[in-house]
């Protein structure tokens, strides 16, 4: 399918609407060419020849004619714009359920201010065409062809000599079509490339302040800006090249007419009336000559729109559920990982390399190495975010590529290490992924993660509405909601990503006893770089370089001599493992 015929099938569901407007459009081109014949006859018969009593009915005529095209040209348009705004609709809610549908890979290789590029002026290219390109150049191309019509009714000479501009004007079109399709890419090339700085560093402003580089970035962004401006300059070096001649062509059709029809009437081959109903159809020539350029500006945005949504839309995600999934609504919650390695499309060696554990529903899994270890990865793993290389990883006994990807990640409950808030009120936060439970269990939920008491200070209290990311609120408060979020679920697996990093150890205990409560309804993963996180878990992994190369028991591991030890001793001195 091309990007057209794709935004035809938007278009298909209002093809009766459209061609209802294309039918009044083509009414409106009829009823144009009826005032300069009419205005002809005035001259002739009314003026020339005195029969004064046609004047009323001509009148009549004209005012007739001039109301029923403007009740057409705004029902007309008023369609159009209809099945514009329907389309848009149609086709941004599915681009946008198509971008929740896609993997971590497709957003690695997508900026997010390019994707936004495509929501917002991409689209509204789109709408445009549909709106007023459709059917502008339709009404102008009839008019074109009425106006000549008519004219070879007045006089055959008089048209062939207005016809020798066409050829030029054709081939003019042509030449700038070519100039223009590449110069139109460019500019959306470069005003994706503008929005995406200007998303991140919006985003990023905190960053920007806390290390004085407002300059800096200022300087990056007039370079971006320079490099959107010479877009538009150079399409605007194309127009400024062959607008004017277009305007000197169809103001040939002026001089034709002036002369040679002038010298016509003074001949006696037409007559005054003839000249009048003739340059009353001048317009109907001129206005399609010079507007000629603007449309295959308008004609190539468009294209060029559609292409860059369209190849956006069809990238197909690496990870998505098998055509005949296993039917599983609750999980027990048992993990088993089997040699498993991971290795990203553009990576020369693997993420994590022959991983191999297994656990039980109650068992609580603690997962610390050093940074780039591989420790986040294999939770990506068991979520399916990423799809494992080699290896099997199994939930309940069943590969997790044959689970549906809704059903198995409903059942995992995860506090991310980067911890996003959305702009909404703490308690939809955290009922984000249970919306429709009940006020107390968010509250118990928070209860658990220690957040109740500091949310209940707020001026609001649950109501409170968070900024964009949680701004305005603290990291180990970010962290505590986003525990009550997982918490909330009641998942059959519960994953912690660093998830106390930045709350005080009384916290942190509280928590986990907290957490010892639900241990026997969930399997739970904790990642994390403090020993404190982890040490009562059944099993600690420790990863270096994306393999595990120590597991066991806080006990055992704190004798081994190995890594755990040495960051044991690092943390709590030469104090005794059970201290």
């Amino acid at each position: 399918m091309t990007p057209v015929k794709w935004v035809y099938s938007f278009l298909r569901k209002y093809k009766m609407r459209m061609a209802a407007g294309l039918l009044m459009t083509t009414g409106i081109a009829v009823l144009t060419i009826v005032n300069p014949y009419i205005s002809g006859v005035i001259v002739d018969d009314v003026i020339g020849n005195g029969v004064t009593q046609l004047l009323p009915v001509m009148i009549a005529c004209l005012l007739g004619v001039t109301v029923l095209k403007g009740i057409l040209r705004f029902s007309s348009q008023l369609m159009f714009e209809i099945c514009s705004q329907g389309v848009l609709y149609s086709m941004r809610d599915t681009v946008y359920r198509k971008l929740l549908q896609e993997d971590f890979d497709f957003y690695n290789r997508n900026r997010t201010g390019d994707l936004m590029s495509r929501q917002t002026g991409d689209m509204d290219a789109i709408r445009h065409f549909i709106a007023y390109v459709i059917y502008t150049v339709y009404e102008n191309m009839l008019l074109l062809a009425f106006a000549l019509l008519m004219i070879f009714t007045v006089n055959v000479k008089l048209a062939l000599c207005m016809l020798l501009v066409l050829p030029f004007t054709a081939l003019t079109t042509y030449k700038q079509s070519k100039q223009v399709r590449p110069a139109f890419q460019k500019i959306r090339q470069q005003f994706s490339s503008l929005n995406t700085f200007a998303q991140e560093n919006i985003s990023g402003n905190r960053v920007v302040k806390a290390f004085a580089r407002e300059d800096y970035e200022i300087s990056k962004f007039n370079a971006e800006n320079d490099a959107y401006r010479d877009a538009e300059l150079n399409a605007s070096a194309t127009w400024k090249k062959y607008i004017p001649v277009f305007e000197f062509l169809s103001n040939m059709l002026t001089v034709v007419l002036m002369v040679y029809g002038g010298y016509m009437v003074i001949q006696g081959e037409i007559t005054m009336g003839n000249l009048v109903t003739v340059n009353g159809y001048l317009w109907m020539l001129t206005v399609p000559l010079r507007m000629a350029g603007w449309w295959i500006n308008d004609i190539h945005r468009f294209t060029t729109s559609a292409e860059k949504i369209y190849n956006t839309y069809i990238q197909e995600p690496s990870v998505k559920t098998p055509g005949r999934p296993v039917e599983r609504k609750r999980f027990n919650g048992d993990v088993e990982f089997k040699h498993v390695s991971y290795q990203a499309d553009d990576a020369d060696a693997d993420i994590i390399s022959d991983v191999s554990f297994k656990v039980k529903r109650g068992q609580t899994v603690g997962i610390i190495g050093s940074t780039g270890s591989g420790k986040s990865t294999v939770m990506n793993l068991l979520c399916r975010f990423y799809d494992a290389t080699e290896g099997e990883v199994r939930v309940d006994g069943i590969n997790v590529k044959d689970l549906d990807l809704y059903d198995l990640r409903d059942n995992i409950g995860m506090a991310m290490q980067d911890v996003f808030l959305f702009s909404d009120t703490i308690e939809g936060n955290i009922a984000y992924g249970r919306p429709d439970c009940s006020f107390e269990k968010v509250k118990q939920a928070a209860k658990m993660a220690d957040a109740n008491l500091f949310i209940q200070e707020m001026p609001d209290g649950y109501d409170t509405i968070v900024g964009e990311r949680g701004v305005g609120l603290s990291g180990g408060q970010k962290q505590r909601i986003s525990l009550a979020r997982a918490l909330l679920k009641d998942p059959a697996i519960l994953i912690l990503d660093d998830t106390t990093s930045a709350v005080d150890m009384e916290t942190e205990s509280y928590i986990q006893q907290q957490l010892k409560k639900i241990q026997s309804k969930c399997t739970i993963f904790v990642i994390a770089y403090r020993i404190s996180s982890i040490k009562d878990a059944d099993l600690i992994l420790v990863m270096d370089k994306g393999r595990i190369v120590e597991q066991g028991t806080h006990e055992e591991l704190s004798k081994a001599g190995g890594y755990y030890e040495a960051a044991f001793r690092h943390q709590y001195g030469d104090f005794n493992e059970g201290e």
